[in-house]
């Protein structure tokens, strides 16, 4: 359109220059150091044209090396371009081994190389070829230095989707030398810490989580709370407990499985006065099946008190299974047979489990009713089992 509008331009100024240079052509004279030059105008206008026209094409034909190289390069480029799209799209579709030969092919001529160096080795990693894929993430790592904390963090991905801990343990070893507190760094190597239930250095890892870490709220509170339940089910005696307990955070002391774990730690340490104290008053703020269950198996100095306090609670929740099989325990701590069995038949009417079997089958026997004290057991096996246990056949006597 351009070009098209120049040339009528061109032909409309060169009709009306051609009507005044017919008319009168015009003289012109150059004398330069002894040479005289004559000519008319039109022939000076033709030279001049000529000497730009020839201007024009030798800096064309200077540039014209340069020029084919970028519109190779750019064909190239463009070239890689399309290998690296469709090596992502045959990945995605689960043709790893092609995609791969796409990108690695495509690589040393892509604009952005890292792409398909990092898409390769994800593709290796998905057919199992770990070696291919440490290779390509190792020529990323080589001509890529500004990408080094990345090739990191998605080798270290990778190895930890293989189950390598001690490759990827290593691999963010390093990065935590490149680039201390490293959001998605410390995230991984949280996730590694968990997986291999390593809760000393998770717990000390939780801390710099909290301040520098990506990491989701819900992760984060689970991961707190099981290194919390580590310590107290680790810890050596009943003021070690207490003193684990102090350190935990506030927002987690109401939490329920916290909280059984910490009475059952004081019960393993034989704190059973603070245990029975400390369930009481919990049970008083919020009423709990967990720490209901654990009040019938703490052992205080007087089990008497502690079944008065149980059987004064039956008043509000006479139907609560959990609280009648722990006045059932108290009962058999103190001998009370007839009371037990009938607290016990009352569970297992109301709702059998395992617990109630394996404790009415220990009064049983102690009443001397052993056949009957069998049943319950295998009552009791058969909801662990989840199938019918069959009885145990009688032996028939030597001759």
């Amino acid at each position: 359109m351009k070009f098209g509008l120049l040339v009528i331009v061109a032909l409309i100024v060169s009709a009306i220059a051609a009507n005044f240079l017919l008319q009168d052509p015009g003289y012109v004279v150059i004398n330069f150091r002894g040479y005289l030059v004559e000519m008319s105008v039109p022939v000076l206008a033709a030279l001049i044209i000529i000497l730009f026209l020839s201007i024009w094409l030798a800096v064309k034909i200077f540039r014209a090396p340069r020029k084919l190289g970028e519109a190779a390069g750019r064909y190239r480029a463009g070239r890689a371009g399309q290998r690296l799209t469709r090596g992502v799209i045959e990945v995605a579709e689960g043709n790893f081994a092609k995609g791969e030969r796409l990108l690695a092919r495509a690589a040393g001529v892509s604009e952005a190389p890292l792409l398909n160096y990092l898409q390769a080795a994800r593709a290796a990693h998905l057919l199992g070829q770990d070696e291919r894929r440490d290779t390509w993430l190792k020529q990323a790592y080589e001509n890529l230095p500004g990408a080094t904390n990345a090739v990191l963090l998605t080798q270290a991905e990778l190895q930890l989707d293989q189950r390598q801990y001690e490759q990827a343990l290593a691999t963010l070893r390093k990065i935590e030398e490149n680039s201390p507190n490293h959001s998605h760094a410390l995230m991984l190597l949280g996730r590694l810490y968990y997986r291999l239930e390593d809760w000393g250095h998770l717990s000390d890892l939780l801390p710099k989580l909290k301040a520098h870490g990506r990491l989701d709220a819900a992760t984060l509170e689970k991961w707190s709370l099981r290194v919390h339940r580590e310590h107290l089910q680790n810890a050596a005696d009943g003021e070690a407990v207490i003193n684990t307990w102090k350190q935990v955070p506030k927002a987690y002391k109401q939490n329920v499985d916290l909280l059984e774990c910490y009475y059952s730690s004081l019960i393993r340490t034989n704190m059973h006065e603070k245990a029975e104290k400390d369930i009481a008053g919990e049970l008083k703020r919020s009423w709990c099946a967990p720490l209901v269950r654990l009040y019938g198996t703490v052992e205080g100095k007087d089990a008497t008190r502690q079944l008065k306090v149980a059987e004064g609670w039956l008043k509000d929740h006479g139907e609560d299974p959990d609280l009648l099989l722990a006045a059932a325990r108290l009962c058999l701590r103190l001998e009370l047979w007839g009371k037990a069995r009938s607290y016990l038949e009352t569970v297992i009417a109301i709702r059998p489990s395992p617990d109630a079997y394996q404790e009415y089958g220990q009064l049983l026997n102690q009443l001397g009713d052993g056949e009957a004290a069998a049943d319950a057991y295998r009552a009791g096996l058969g909801l662990v089992a989840k199938t019918s246990v069959p009885a145990i056949p009688h032996l028939a006597p030597d001759p």
